[in-house]
């Protein structure tokens, strides 16, 4: 092996091609790929519906990939599929309804009898299977207008390019990760900010990462609306509620042999459901990403997607920052403390991540069919199709000015996010 200051070089064991070698990552061959993937997870059996959620994401992703190829533009779709979905979907809620009216009819008349005890079970069971409203997390700090004018104006702007409303509020996590939901009874719309993740990205990306949240809103993600995401949970509880009961007693297999019929039957309707949204939900991962490229730009968009990629080099980065503290705390006092610049620091070692780990991932993710989780399609598609065609210019331009703005917008945040960081690590 040669080792200046600047890099080191070894031959590859495999081809004998030089490599260049990097202590912080793995050493790799770009030209025969020996060990481009040396960490690659024992093939465990996936559930059955995470075992579906893939191959459809795959075989999707697919298909919509040649369908761009070949000049076809993504547009949202209403068909069979999506008009069943919601029939299933009002049925299961058809069942909580039964349950509730039920219910009601036993305790009011059959008071005073052993109907009175089934009648508060349903009532507590269809309690257990409402519809949820969310509520913003009192965990996290929570940003409205008045605490962030520049932020949501940012946002105005990229929402007015994606065709849709704008946010009524911002919550900012310690998660590598961004998303949009609603919350309230009014259906309140609010976007979370993983600070790990938007620390890590150029302000130009940041444009394209709410491109693509925003695009969520505008391209009509039926899994994730009122009526669908809703029907999910109550499938869901309904199968924790049957699930089998591990180390049965005699009894207790006699009770797992008695769920058997419910549960095949909630575990067929799960998978009826996904089997029906997954598609509208893969094309609209893709429709999200073509409005981030076209609020941000491609080459911002395909940026996102790169980082996307190099998470777990942040979180890890992340993890022993938190700790090294407890290194610090037992040696000489520091006058500063340990989480300040956390995240300069963690955009520091972002930006000495080598092209060549890029490469790393992206093929690594072409071979596992990586993907944020099982709904989304494999992110090298995602990234592929972005890079089809013309490369699209910004709509909304990145403006050092702003950035200075929002990032003083975000002090706070920032702080008590980089005190949890360092205190308790990303699981808390």
């Amino acid at each position: 092996m040669r080792t200046t200051m600047e890099e080191a070089t070894q031959p590859c064991p495999e081809c004998g091609v030089e490599i260049r070698v990097d202590g912080r990552f793995t050493t790799w061959c770009a030209a025969c790929d020996w060990n481009v993937d040396p960490e690659r997870p024992d093939r465990a059996e996936p559930g059955r519906l995470d075992s579906l959620r893939q191959a459809l994401a795959h075989r999707h992703g697919e298909k919509l990939l040649a369908e761009v190829s070949a000049g076809e533009t993504p547009r949202p779709r209403r068909d069979a599929a999506g008009v069943l979905a919601h029939v299933l979907a009002l049925a299961v809620h058809g069942v909580t309804v039964a349950l509730l009216v039920g219910g009601l009819w036993l305790v009011v008349t059959g008071w005073g009898g052993a109907a009175v005890v089934l009648g508060l079970f349903l009532l507590l069971l269809s309690w257990t299977l409402r519809p949820r409203f969310p509520e913003l997390p009192d965990d996290e700090p929570v940003l409205r207008r008045a605490d962030a004018p520049e932020l949501f104006a940012l946002i105005d702007e990229v929402a007015a390019v994606a065709g849709t409303r704008s946010v009524d509020a911002v919550t900012v996590s310690a998660a590598f990760n961004a998303s949009v939901t609603t919350y309230g009874v009014r259906s309140r719309r609010v976007l979370t900010l993983g600070l790990p993740f938007w620390e890590t990205l150029t302000p130009q990306q940041r444009i394209a990462l709410l491109g693509h949240e925003l695009g969520h809103y505008s391209n009509g993600d039926t899994r994730h609306g009122l009526v669908i995401g809703t029907a999910f949970h109550s499938l869901t509880t309904w199968r924790y509620y049957v699930a089998p009961i591990p180390d049965p007693n005699v009894v207790e297999m006699l009770v797992n042999l008695f769920y058997v019929v419910p549960r095949t039957l909630v575990q067929g309707l799960l998978i009826l459901l996904d089997r029906l949204t997954l598609r509208a939900t893969q094309r609209a991962e893709y429709l999200a990403d073509a409005m981030s490229a076209r609020a941000g730009s491609t080459e911002a968009a395909v940026g996102v997607m790169d980082r996307i990629l190099v998470a777990h080099s942040a979180e890890n980065m992340l993890q022993r920052e938190a700790s090294s503290r407890q290194v610090r705390t037992r040696g000489a006092r520091s006058p500063e403390q340990p989480w300040h610049g956390l995240w300069e620091r963690l955009a520091a070692h972002m930006a000495t991540i080598p092209e060549g780990e890029y490469e790393r991932q992206r093929r690594v993710g072409a071979l596992r069919g990586h993907s944020v989780d099982s709904t989304h399609p494999p992110t090298h598609l995602r990234r592929a199709c972005l890079l089809v065609g013309e490369p699209l210019a910004a709509a909304v331009v990145a403006d050092a000015g702003r950035e200075s703005l929002i990032t003083a917008e975000l002090a706070e945040a920032r702080n008590v996010l980089a005190q949890r960081v360092v205190r308790h690590g990303l699981g808390h």
